[in-house]
Parts: C-alpha cells; sequence; structure tokens
C-alpha cells in the first residue's frame, strides 16, 4: 500500500541554508517500502524513480539518462551545461565506485504542488522547482541499494535555496536509493526539491555537493545551470 508523503523544509539562518539531519557522505540503505509519514528534519528526498521531462514553466534539456564512457573526473567548482554529464567518485559504506551524474531539468513548479506535503506556512509564498538528474554506473563496483543525495539548488545570485525532504511517495518528485543489480551500465532517475522565495525569483541552478564535493567552503560542488 502507498502511503502519503510528507515534508519537512530546511530554516534559513543568516540568509544560509541549514540542512538538518544530513549524512555527510554517502549512505548505502537497504531498499525497502516508503516509510510512514515523519516529521523529522532531513535534507534529502525518498520515494520512487523519477520522470525526466521538464513542462511548460521549466527549462533543461532532451538529453538522455547520464550516459557514455567514464570520463576525467570532475573536479571541485566545476560548471556543466543541463544535460552534461560529469563522472564523480562515490563511496557507499565499504564501496567505491564511479557514477556517470546528469542534471537533465530546473522545472519550475506550482506552490499547489506542495500541498500534498502539508507544510503549510512554512512555504507560504514560495514555489517550488525540481531539480530532475539522472545517475548512471560508470564504474566496475556493485552500487545496489546505495542512496544518491547532495542535490541542492541555487538562486540566481548564487545563495543556497531552501530545500524540501520528502518521507513517503511524491509523484511529483520521486526519489529513492539505487535499484538491486546497479551494476556497470544500470542506470536510473532521481529528484530533489529546491524552493524559490516567491514567483519573481527563481532557482537558476543546481549543486551535487556529496563526497568528495562536500567542503564547507563556498564553490567547491559540482554546478549545472
Amino acid at each position: 500500500m502507498r502511503r502519503a508523503a510528507t515534508g519537512v523544509i530546511g530554516l534559513a539562518v543568516a540568509g544560509t541554508l541549514t540542512l538538518t539531519g544530513c549524512k555527510n557522505g554517502n549512505e548505502e540503505t537497504p531498499a525497502a517500502p516508503a516509510a510512514p509519514a515523519s516529521s523529522a528534519p532531513a535534507a534529502d528526498q525518498s520515494a520512487a524513480p523519477a520522470s525526466p521531462s521538464a513542462p511548460a514553466g521549466g527549462y533543461g534539456t532532451d538529453a538522455p539518462a547520464a550516459g557514455g564512457a567514464a570520463g576525467a573526473t570532475a573536479k571541485s567548482g566545476q560548471t556543466f551545461k543541463l544535460g552534461e554529464t560529469a563522472t564523480i567518485p562515490f563511496k557507499s559504506g565499504s564501496k567505491d565506485g564511479t557514477l556517470g551524474l546528469t542534471v537533465t531539468a530546473i522545472e519550475k513548479g506550482s506552490p499547489a504542488d506542495l500541498d500534498a506535503l502539508k507544510l503549510g506556512d512554512q512555504v507560504k509564498g514560495k514555489v517550488p522547482y525540481f531539480i530532475r538528474y539522472t545517475v548512471k554506473n560508470v564504474g566496475t563496483t556493485d552500487l545496489s541499494f546505495a542512496s544518491v543525495g547532495h542535490m541542492k539548488g541555487l538562486l540566481g545570485d548564487n545563495t543556497e535555496a531552501q530545500g524540501v525532504a520528502v518521507i513517503g511517495n511524491f509523484e511529483k518528485c520521486p526519489h529513492e536509493s539505487l535499484p538491486k543489480g546497479f551494476t556497470n551500465g544500470q542506470s536510473t532517475n532521481g529528484c530533489a526539491i529546491a524552493l524559490a522565495p516567491s514567483d519573481q525569483t527563481k532557482v537558476a541552478s543546481a549543486e551535487y555537493w556529496g563526497d568528495p564535493y562536500n567542503s564547507l567552503s563556498k564553490g567547491k560542488g559540482l554546478v549545472w545551470k
């Protein structure tokens, strides 16, 4: 039985997003049914496979899932166009692998899209953007059930957009752990939610800040725009 989703948001402190309950690295998590609704603070989304398309009002690319052979490892602070693939080292528990990560679209949603998450006044006046991305295993390690999160939005002035973590099934922006049998050549889709403070401001880019791109210093993550 599918359970309704709930959401929790990060709180802005001195103009900077505070991500409560984040993991420092990429954790390995067994596949399991969606958890019951919860209000515990978190920073990553979990739900079902994502739709890569971007309807009117968003912007992105029709590029396929992150593909091709593994290239040179992306450097901290490197910038990519939407649809371009970054080859990244990925660690999950005792497993070391390599992924091709591609942000395919940054899709503008409607405030009404968040109604199902029951966030109420916490998101009043804010506009959700859905960051669509694909993940491909371009290494030799089986990364079944690993969790690829650490994707956030950046506003036009390069400040961090507030994020929303989803617990349960949220069809507008589904995301879950890598599936069983995620070996070389396998790919899947993911999604992250970022909030613009008003309709006059947009989420202009997306940043991956997972290990080893998670330095507290600015400019260390990988950016797509």
